[in-house]
């Protein structure tokens, strides 16, 4: 395997047509994205989009255990520890405005992309996860924006994506970090096929095969088709229907559950209901004692954060996450989760302030404001 960051491939059909692929190269590290991956990434995905021999495009991770685990936050932790706390960072910001644009190039792109979603799917992962026109998972993915836990809030569009969610399956999830599988991201949208790991390969090389049209819209047509078929292997290896498979998923048997505690006017509200539950049920459980250890300043700004972009553009989510990444990047509270989570490991975050009940609204307020995003 190559020492490259990204590794990047391309394979031809009968007719010469192309499929492209690139493999986040980071197995050690679960193939977190660092700004340099980044930069390598975009300028490859415009120059095969501008390629008229190449008519599908693969995302991919390295190894068994994880496509991304998330954008690569002890570099941020670097870049803050740099600078006074309240004060700019220039760092951070620059890897803010890179990934976004990134994350929103694979939105809008105007070729096929396959995103191969296998194993942990976590932050920044699932931004480039979740722009992808084919989003595949496999039997061990394992999906979350878990922001709140270090202080940050959920970006890289889930402004867009979390709204977009079933009731407010989205607001939970954001305000929980909850961890989803297989069936989950299908109910909530943020996968559109589920193929066995061990049909990956097949898959793959059978996209390679297929024979693409110059009409991009067939191409996506024939993506789908490809993936459906797998699908159907899939749920037949697994003596299952559709129907049945998604029944499997805790978001759906919980759903009535998060419609309740979540139909609140604040974030004090929520924690109080949460707080209060007596429940014996482990996905509960652990949504419960996640959002309780986070940070509050970022619970309040998730609350509001889905409330302010509910109606928003694609584009405009962008701009006002960069806006909000930029605020957290000079807050305590980010580098603090950073430290208590990956850096030292104790798991006691000294958090600013250090509960919701002292969270006021100009707390939240202060962070609607900042640079613009280009």
């Amino acid at each position: 395997m190559s020492d490259a960051q990204v590794i990047f491939e391309t394979k031809e059909n009968a007719q010469g047509l192309k499929t492209a692929f690139a493999t986040l190269n980071s197995e050690k590290s679960l193939n977190s994205l660092t700004e340099r991956m980044i930069e390598l990434l975009g300028p490859q995905l415009d120059t095969w989009a501008q390629d008229n021999s190449v008519a599908c495009v693969v995302l991919q991770g390295a190894g068994e255990k994880a496509f991304c685990a998330g954008g690569d936050i002890v570099a941020l932790y670097e870049a803050m520890k740099s600078v006074e706390p309240g004060q700019p960072v220039p760092d951070a910001n620059k890897f803010f405005e890179l990934e976004y644009a990134l994350d929103q190039k694979i939105h809008t792109y105007p070729k096929p992309i396959v995103c191969m979603g296998h194993g942990i799917v976590m932050g920044g992962g699932l931004g480039l996860h979740a722009g992808a026109s084919h989003r595949i998972v496999s039997e061990r993915s394992m999906i979350a924006m878990p922001e709140v836990t270090i202080g940050l809030y959920p970006d890289v569009g889930a402004s867009w994506f979390l709204n977009r969610m079933p009731g407010r399956t989205g607001l939970f999830l954001g305000l929980t970090g909850s961890r989803i599988k297989t069936a989950d991201a299908m109910f909530v949208g943020l996968a559109d096929f589920y193929i066995a790991r061990n049909q990956h390969s097949d898959f793959l090389n059978d996209l390679s095969k297929i024979a693409w049209s110059q009409d991009t819209r067939i191409n996506h047509t024939l993506v789908s088709k490809l993936s459906r078929g797998y699908q159907t292997q899939t749920l037949k290896a697994d003596d299952m229907s559709f129907h049945d498979f998604l029944n499997t998923s805790e978001v759906r048997k919980h759903f009535d559950f998060i419609q309740d505690v979540t139909n609140v006017d604040n974030v004090a509200e929520f924690q109080e209901r949460i707080e209060n539950l007596q429940v014996d049920d482990k996905w509960i459980h652990f949504a419960k004692k996640t959002f309780l250890a986070g940070s509050p300043t970022s619970a309040g700004v998730i609350f509001d954060q889905l409330a302010h972009t509910k109606h928003l553009s694609l584009k405009e989510c962008f701009e006002f996450e960069y806006r909000l990444s930029c605020k957290f990047a000079s807050h305590p509270d980010f580098r603090e989760g950073i430290r208590a989570l990956l850096i030292d490991k104790d798991n006691e975050p000294k958090w600013t302030p250090a509960n919701v009940q002292d969270l006021q609204k100009n707390d939240i307020q202060k962070f609607l404001g900042g640079p613009t995003f280009h």
